[in-house]
Parts: structure tokens; C-alpha cells; sequence
């Protein structure tokens, strides 16, 4: 089989994310209409606009948690006009997702809450362990190991999340409004982790109405207002880092 024939899942993966003319809609309603854009491996992108705009929504398409009504979704080699079902769970182990209301498991530690990923795709409990240790400890949080959820600071459990999310090394991290309901001095210690993870070469898109929280040096602004991309002209962007 020549390249030109090979399946798009299994080519070289030059971009780590591209939405091509996507269309989402919900009933009747347009969620995104024509949206077209796409971020480099290792890339900090900050996705704004006011709520309702679609933020989520991409989000939601990026991790094919839903799929386009038009237009396709490439991620980290998987297309969404191609997916299998035995794809999701490939494509999903690539991809860390980081939510506003941390959606941490009430019942378990914060060391299971952490494992569960690599739990569940057979990790062994040996690397489990060595890999959450690893990470605990780079979070600050290895002292809250066995602490359970509600006993946590809101921003420590901020931490389990990001945790959770990085620890089955994702080629991609998803933060859908991370610093939504922490206070100003928590949020920059939120936000400075995702630009010491994304300085390790993991790519960062954050969704967040605020996007004064990141340095413009630092990342690439994209705005997204009813659905639609902002023209060029109205997209500042800068080279990350």
C-alpha cells in the first residue's frame, strides 16, 4: 500500500487539530456555523468569546464527544468523517480534558481519581503508581494523596483535574473555562501550570471568556462570536513562547 493510499489515521501528524468548514447544530439551533481553524503540535491556543458563543462546543468536537452535522474535525491523525468505533478510545487517550467544575469522583482519593485513566486501559499497577507518585509530586499534592474530594481547596482540586488529565501523557490538553470558579490568586497558579505544561510539549487550547488571564507573548487568541470565527483581522495572534 503507497502512501498516497494509507488511511488518514495513520499518516504523519503535521497538525495536531484543524476544523475544515465545520457546521454543529442542536435541533434547529446553529451551535457553530463554518468554523475553520487549526493548531500546531506543542501550540497555546486561547479560545474566547462571550457564553454561548461555541467554546464548549469545540471542545465537545475536538474529543469527539460529538460529531460535525457538516464539515470535518481532524485530531492528532483521526478524522471525523472516518472514525470506528474502536477509534474513540485510541483518539480519547491522546487528549486531556480539564473541566470548570473539575468533575473529580466523589467516592474515590485523590490518588484514584488520578490512576483511573491508566486504570482503565491496563496499565500496570506498578507504572500506575510510579506515574502518579510522579505527578502528585510535581502538582503539590502529594500530601493530599488519600484525601478525598470535598476535602480538598477549590484550587487543589484544579490540580487533581489538570493531574488526571496529564497523567496518561496526552499528545493535547483541553481546558474548557478551568479558572471559572476560582478566585484571581488561585486562577494565575491554575493558568501558570498549563504554560509550564504546555513549555513541555504538550498542546494547550483553554476556552475562557477572559482572555487577559494569558499573556498574548504566550499564546495564539482566537474569537469565536455566535458560532463563527472572527475575520482575521479581528484574531490577534502572536507565535507561542
Amino acid at each position: 500500500m503507497g502512501p498516497s493510499s494509507m488511511p488518514f489515521r495513520f499518516r504523519a501528524v503535521t497538525l495536531m487539530i484543524r476544523f475544515d468548514g465545520v457546521y454543529r447544530s442542536y435541533s434547529e439551533w446553529p451551535a457553530l456555523e463554518d468554523v475553520s481553524f487549526s493548531v500546531e503540535p506543542g501550540e497555546f491556543v486561547v479560545l474566547t468569546g462571550p457564553s454561548g458563543a461555541g467554546k464548549t462546543t469545540i471542545l465537545r468536537l475536538i474529543w469527539m464527544g460529538d460529531l460535525p452535522s457538516r464539515g470535518r474535525v481532524e485530531v492528532a491523525g483521526y478524522s471525523s468523517d472516518r472514525m470506528r468505533p474502536a477509534d474513540f478510545p485510541a483518539l480519547r487517550r491522546k487528549i486531556g480534558v480539564v473541566f470548570q467544575d473539575f468533575k473529580l469522583l466523589p467516592d474515590r482519593t485523590v490518588f484514584d481519581n488520578v490512576a483511573l485513566p491508566l486504570q482503565v486501559a491496563g496499565t500496570s499497577t506498578r507504572a500506575v503508581r510510579k506515574r502518579v507518585f510522579s505527578l502528585l509530586g510535581e502538582m503539590g499534592l502529594s500530601h493530599r494523596r488519600l484525601s478525598m474530594p470535598h476535602e480538598l481547596s477549590g484550587g487543589e482540586q484544579q490540580r487533581v483535574a489538570v493531574a488526571r488529565a496529564m497523567v496518561a501523557h496526552p499528545s493535547v490538553l483541553l481546558a474548557d473555562e478551568p479558572t471559572g470558579n476560582l478566585d484571581p490568586v488561585v486562577s494565575r497558579r491554575v493558568i501558570e501550570l498549563l504554560v509550564e505544561i504546555n513549555r513541555s510539549g504538550t498542546a494547550v487550547l483553554m476556552a475562557t471568556h477572559d482572555p487577559r488571564q494569558i499573556p498574548p507573548r504566550l499564546a495564539r487568541l482566537i474569537f469565536i462570536e455566535q458560532g463563527r470565527i472572527k475575520d482575521p483581522s479581528d484574531i490577534q495572534s502572536v507565535e507561542a513562547r
